[in-house]
């Protein structure tokens, strides 16, 4: 009979999570599993081989450093070779200097030290205890911490040398000062044309590196021609949209007009034969015409255009440099064009010409629900492929499937604990054992790892690998998801796969939260010296969450820009709890008689939700204002000596003078749950206006809106390629045309205005009015600067001026009729010229324009915001804003 069998140390289930090395933050560290056998000699081995590692590098490292600092050695390295220590540089470049009989005493030495001791299993020495006292100590308390310290200072020298080795070999010195090192040839081209803020000098993939000049010369010139010919065809794509084509014949030969030929790629065929040849003919003769040859001024993309080089040195270099930067942007531009031409098939991609494109052939399929309907951005289905959209789904559902038991996985246990007995008899190992998150990855053995895929296997080849062609993607007949009701199969399997993209999302973010906490639940209480904890004790650190930096921004400890950032927290919260019982209390009452009067505006009349903005008067809207800025500015002003949303003039719930809180724990409750409600608060009030602009409601019933006019606004103006239709908040959705028509209005004022404010950034960098802009304040026009920067010049009678001229143009000129269009007012003409010519005869011209304006304005928006926040940011206008 054989003796019963037990357990080896080394398949025990004794972790490793009580060595040395084992620190915050990161805690017990192994990715890759290496310490899953539980084999405490591999472990050693390991361990010793990373202290050697770490030891060396610490002296790399410091071998890099010194002679930086102190100097080096007098006299010889090699007496017989002649080489002193000083002969010797710094870093990689010392390797070629030590001859070959150094790096045989180098060898030799390391051989001695390793043959000199015993290092077999169970040794000392086996786990890199030498007995150099220093660090190992004999006291253990002491031995251990030096050792933690050692490895953690070990493993930084490692990160450290491998980045010095780096630094050192891109720069071509230890330390890489390009300051210092002018002639490195990655800098040979650093202030030529083109090197232009943010980026300065770009070459990542180190064409420049030769240092060839007659090479970046080439290069400049081909850059240059292609950002030349791109902005052409950039302009290409734009100009028939805008101005109409020329009118006759392209080709009399071939009776091709230019008003048949499309815009865009289409256009290539249409093309005939002999146009190309002319096409190709003329290219030749641009680019054999002028001598090209090395050092020639057409070897530089000089070919004599004065206008883009000129003959002032100065002016040519801000114009062949703003040259290179709207050539690079063309290039990218005009290669969008073409993504989005090939694409769409058209050069605008108006997708509602396009109802047969195959990227919409999928559109009916499982899975297109509210509010994102079909989603493919990068284009997947654009092949129309079916077998592959069903296998993609397969997938999708597979992961799914996956991840939603994951989730749980994650969650189960903290819940209802974990299940009684042995995960592995064999190797001891108990389910209680086994840690929540990721921690379990190295507790499971090789053994379990491989249940584990041969279960896969056994799923994915008993269901069949290509389920996907034999019928529904995902259907293996488990029928508590699919079943045999067409309809209840649709809604069960739509649900399963909108709770399979959430469990993908929630398992991603778990696995995050626990890779950067160390924890399934990412418990902070457990990193007590983290530098992220310097608030931890500070009032709204509350379970679940407790302290939640998730950008740093307190890692600098410093105690002012908390309180501030504290106190605009607590009066967003404070502002949004009042926002959401203001969305709430209009359900259940109101106020009785007139919100306005004058304008007989009652209460009753006000809807609840976003769609009170447009009820609420001008002159409401100048009361709210004029509140805000007193209780900001006057009754409740800042006070650094006094706790965050403190107030000297507030009492309990902010009355003004009156009681207040005694300290003490009821006190701190009271204000963390102020704190709490008040980030709920904020969370709430933006879900209310997200579902309100989604849903067209403040409580978006979408039973309500079954039959909700989503596409009722698709052919009014505006709807232009690329985007289409363009209501991501779903703001027109109750298909009301009196409130579409006053967005509309509103784009189109706001458009017109940033088209004036784009060009009134770029207009006097060239041109400004002589004379005084304010002759009483003695304020010329030159002296006022360009940007951001005049806000503060004009004097406050000038800004009343301005606010009074709004007003005149809004309410007295161009008044708004309901029975024109959007944006059309009785004394204005073309271009807005009161009592000019207009309207436009030709309705698919005017048809045209107007959308061109549209669209105008609509990038003008962004232009100018833009130019807003580029000058805020930076302080640039002008030239030094847009390169020319």
């Amino acid at each position: 009979m054989a003796a019963p069998r037990t357990l080896p140390d080394v398949a025990r289930r004794s972790s490793f999570e009580n060595e040395l090395g084992v620190q915050a933050p990161v805690g017990f560290w192994d990715p890759a599993g290496f310490t899953a056998d539980g084999s405490t000699e591999n472990f050693a081995r390991r361990r010793q081989t990373e202290l050697k590692h770490g030891r060396i590098s610490m002296l790399a490292t410091m071998g890099y450093i010194t002679p930086e600092i102190t100097g080096k050695f007098p006299g010889y390295l090699s007496p017989s070779a002649g080489l002193k220590f000083a002969d010797v540089p710094n870093g990689l470049a010392a390797i070629s200097k030590v001859p070959a009989a150094g790096w045989g005493q180098i060898l030799a030495y390391m051989a001695f030290c390793e043959v000199s001791q015993d290092q077999s299993a169970g040794t000392p020495a086996a786990a890199g205890d030498f007995g150099f006292k220093v660090l190992t100590a004999s006291d253990p308390e002491a031995k251990k911490t030096k050792l933690a310290a050692e490895l953690a200072n070990g493993r930084l020298a490692m990160m450290a040398i491998i980045g010095m080795f780096f630094q050192d070999g891109l720069t071509g010195s230890a330390w890489g000062d390009w300051a210092n090192y002018t002639a490195s040839p990655l800098r040979a081209f650093e202030n030529e044309l083109g090197v232009q803020a943010p980026v300065g000098f770009w070459d990542p993939a180190g064409f420049t590196a030769d240092g060839s000049t007659e090479n970046f010369a080439r290069r400049r010139q081909t850059e240059l021609k292609h950002g030349r010919i791109s902005m052409l065809a950039t302009m290409g794509y734009i100009t028939p949209e805008i101005t109409g084509k020329f009118p006759g014949y392209l080709s009399p030969s071939a009776g091709l007009k230019f008003a048949d030929v499309p815009n865009g790629l289409a256009a290539i065929s249409k093309v005939p034969a002999a146009g190309w040849g002319q096409i190709l003919a003329y290219m030749a003769f641009c680019e054999v015409s002028q001598d090209q040859s090395a050092g020639t001024p057409a070897a530089a993309g000089d070919f004599g255009f004065k206008v883009l080089t000129a003959s002032d040195p100065e002016a040519k270099k801000t114009k062949l440099a703003a040259e290179l930067a709207n050539g690079r942007l063309a290039m990218m531009a005009i290669i969008g064009m073409f993504f989005q031409d090939g694409l769409t098939g058209s050069a605008w991609g108006d997708w509602a010409n396009y109802t047969a494109s195959p990227l919409r052939a999928f559109e009916s399929e499982l899975g297109v629900q509210e509010p994102v309907g079909f989603w493919d951005p990068v284009g997947f289905t654009s092949d129309g492929d079916v077998v592959t959209f069903k296998r993609r789904r397969s997938v999708e559902l597979k992961h799914g499937r996956i991840s939603m038991m994951a989730a749980m996985g994650y969650i189960t246990p903290e819940i209802t604990g974990k299940l009684p007995g042995y995960l592995s008899p064999s190797a001891g190992l108990k389910f209680a054992d086994v840690p929540n998150g990721l921690a379990a990855v190295s507790k499971v053995p090789v053994a379990g790892w491989a249940q584990i895929a041969a279960y896969f296997g056994f799923v994915e080849f008993s269901g069949g690998f290509e389920d996907y062609k034999t019928g529904t993607p995902g259907d293996y007949g488990f029928k508590v998801l699919t079943s045999s009701d067409p309809e209840e199969k649709t809604k069960k399997l739509s649900a399963e796969l909108a709770n399979g993209r959430l469990a993908m999302m929630a398992i991603i973010g778990m696995f995050f939260q626990d890779g950067l906490t160390g924890s399934a639940w990412g418990d902070w209480a457990s990193y007590t010296a983290s530098p992220l904890r310097a608030f931890e004790n500070e009032l709204g650190v509350q379970a679940p969450v407790g302290f939640f930096d998730p950008f740093g921004l307190t890692k600098d400890g410093d105690t002012e820009a908390f309180k501030r950032r504290r106190a605009t927290e607590l009066k967003n919260g404070r502002v949004a709890m009042l926002a959401t019982m203001g969305y709430i209390a209009p359900e259940y009452s109101r106020f009785p008689g007139f919100c306005s009067p004058t304008e007989g505006v009652k209460f009753t009349d006000v809807p609840n939700g976003l769609a009170a903005l447009g009820k609420v008067p001008a002159a409401g809207w100048m009361q709210i204002f004029l509140f805000l800025g007193m209780v900001e500015k006057g009754l409740y002003t800042y006070d650094s000596a006094r706790a965050p949303g403190d107030y000297k003039n507030a009492g309990v719930l902010g009355v003004p003078n009156g009681s207040t809180m005694a300290p003490g724990e009821g006190r701190n409750r009271k204000l963390n749950s102020e704190l709490a409600n008040g980030r709920l608060a904020m969370m709430a009030i933006i879900g209310m206006f997200f579902q309100d602009g989604l849903t067209g409601s403040a409580w978006g019933d979408w039973a309500n809106y079954a039959d909700s006019p989503l596409r009722a606004f698709e052919n009014e103006l505006g709807v232009q390629a690329p985007v289409g239709y363009f209501d991501p908040l779903g703001m027109s959705k109750d298909g009301d045309v009196t409130t579409f028509r006053r967005r509309r209005e509103s784009e189109i004022k706001n458009g017109r205005v940033a088209m004036f404010a784009a060009m009134g950034f770029i207009a006097p960098e060239y041109f400004r009015f002589p004379g005084y802009l304010s002759p009483a304040k003695s304020l010329k026009f030159s002296e006022v600067p360009n940007g951001l920067a005049a806000l503060g010049k004009v004097p406050f009678t000038g800004w009343v001026q301005i606010f009074l001229f709004c007003g005149m143009v809004d309410f007295g000129l161009y008044r708004a009729d309901d029975s024109r269009d959007p944006g059309d007012y009785a004394n204005g003409g073309i271009l807005g010229v009161p009592n000019a010519s207009g309207p436009m005869a030709d309705a698919e011209g005017r048809k045209r324009k107007l959308n061109s304006e549209l669209a105008n304005g609509r990038l003008a928006m962004v232009a100018i915001t833009g130019m807003l926040f580029q000058n805020g940011m930076f302080g640039t206008t002008g030239p030094a804003m847009w390169g020319f």
